[in-house]
């Protein structure tokens, strides 16, 4: 089967990063690439322009898509282009509903209008209201970008969203024949009453590690050989790039939102930043039950 991607693009360094490891993705799946470009046209430090804004981002928008198809056409990936006004949230929100894409490669920041950036605030909102898969990339001098993946990471904490990305990450690293790395993090509380915070540290480790226990057998039972679990404690996004670096990590995979067993927010309210701090790409998924 086809892999359809998605490719939104600015012109920026992120954007073309992203297209580069989509190219990637498409060349070895035999994929296809739907690359947009959407001019802003409702941004009020464009108006000074005057009447002719929306032709002069329009212009500019065919000549990113131009210059972005000629990267995919050298690597005989089959590539459309699409250059559209509005809202950028709204219209790759728009993009993302359906069965129309398998996968949205996005830069983790990008260009608003002409020369001011735009796609980093997209993207927190492509991320979590997609119906689809979000890759996203970043081109910081810390970044790379390899591919296929041999190491896959999955940060879990048993949430349902957890396990949507476990699941995903279970598919990509068989798929590769990659180790699937799975980590999860003991998130300090030290507003937890004295006399009990060590033994709480305790049971919640012991809890932890049993749920990891849980996701190993599952993804060898999908079919990944390698799989391998780490408990770990601290700042949770600082540990997972931390992680990440030190294992050698090509892609990391997490759900939008997540909590422990206290109830308290985890791993969803550090996805975003873990995208921005990454030193490889982070793909995101959300609970299927909870897409409208």
């Amino acid at each position: 089967m086809t892999t359809r991607l998605l490719v939104p693009t600015d012109g920026s360094n992120p954007a073309t990063a992203a297209l580069k490891h989509a190219i990637d993705i498409a060349a070895d799946q035999d994929g296809t690439i739907q690359l947009v470009y959407v001019a802003d046209t409702k941004e009020p430090s464009l108006t000074r322009l005057g009447g002719d804004v929306v032709d002069v981002l329009e212009q500019e928008g065919d000549e990113v898509v131009d210059e972005a198809a000629a990267l995919a056409e050298d690597r005989s990936v089959s590539v459309t282009t699409d250059v559209v006004q509005g809202d950028p949230r709204t219209v790759l929100t728009q993009y993302a509903t359906g069965d129309a894409f398998d996968l949205i490669v996005m830069g983790a920041h990008g260009r608003r209008g002409i020369g001011e950036y735009v796609l980093g605030s997209v993207t927190d909102c492509v991320v979590n209201r997609s119906e689809i898969p979000v890759l996203t990339v970043r081109a910081a001098e810390d970044a790379t970008r390899a591919y296929p993946y041999d190491d896959v990471l999955v940060p879990t904490d048993g949430s349902d969203h957890a396990t949507a990305a476990l699941e995903l990450g279970t598919t990509v690293a068989e798929r590769h024949g990659a180790t699937l790395h799975l980590l999860s993090v003991v998130d300090e509380l030290p507003e937890v009453i004295e006399t009990e915070s060590t033994r709480l540290s305790s049971q919640l480790e012991e809890n932890v590690q049993e749920l990891l226990d849980d996701a190993q057998s599952t993804a060898k039972r999908a079919g990944v050989e390698n799989v391998t679990t780490t408990v770990t404690a601290g700042s949770v996004s600082r540990e997972i790039t931390s992680y990440a670096e030190a294992e050698g990590i090509d892609l990391v995979v997490m759900g939008t939102h997540g909590h422990t067993g206290l109830d308290r927010h985890l791993l969803g309210s550090f996805t975003d930043r873990v995208i921005r701090t990454s030193p490889v790409p982070v793909l995101t998924t959300r609970r299927g039950d909870e897409l409208e």
